[in-house]
């Protein structure tokens, strides 16, 4: 089963910490059908806390979509606030490259489509990779 940690804001809803933003289209309704699939587990993986915390998993909720846990590995776990869970793909806004539409993110999970990084696991294209980025660090 493939375990996938969500962060909340900037991922399933727009940034207006620490009000609640928007529902970004299609986050919650791809969440909930991966979920429906029943090949993942989706745990809530969060920088809120306390009342924070309860209001943003109160929000997904309401509509229709639970998660396995919220902030842990298991729902029986102790609390460890700012623990990195562990989760075999974490959906993040912060991401080097920032948040692909909920779209491709399910067709990427879904192994429909292969992401472009991918391609930077040959030997060759991560030597250009890491002579790209020499480059910008270098002296010139």
């Amino acid at each position: 089963m493939l375990t996938i940690a969500v962060d909340f804001d900037g991922t399933i809803v727009k940034h207006k910490y620490p009000e609640i933003g928007e529902e970004i289209p299609f986050a919650i309704d791809t969440l909930k059908r991966l979920q429906a699939e029943g090949e993942c587990r989706l745990i809530l993986w969060s920088s809120r806390t306390g009342d924070l915390l309860q209001e943003a998993v109160d929000f997904c909720k309401s509509r229709g979509l639970e998660f396995y846990a919220v902030n842990k590995e298991n729902p029986e776990d102790e609390d460890m606030p700012q623990h990195k869970v562990v989760a075999d793909v974490y959906i993040d806004d912060r991401n080097l490259g920032g948040l692909p539409d909920w779209g491709m993110i399910y067709s990427v999970i879904r192994g429909w489509i292969t992401p472009v990084y991918e391609d930077s696991r040959t030997a060759e294209n991560k030597k250009s990779f890491l002579g790209r980025l020499a480059s910008l660090f270098s002296n010139n």
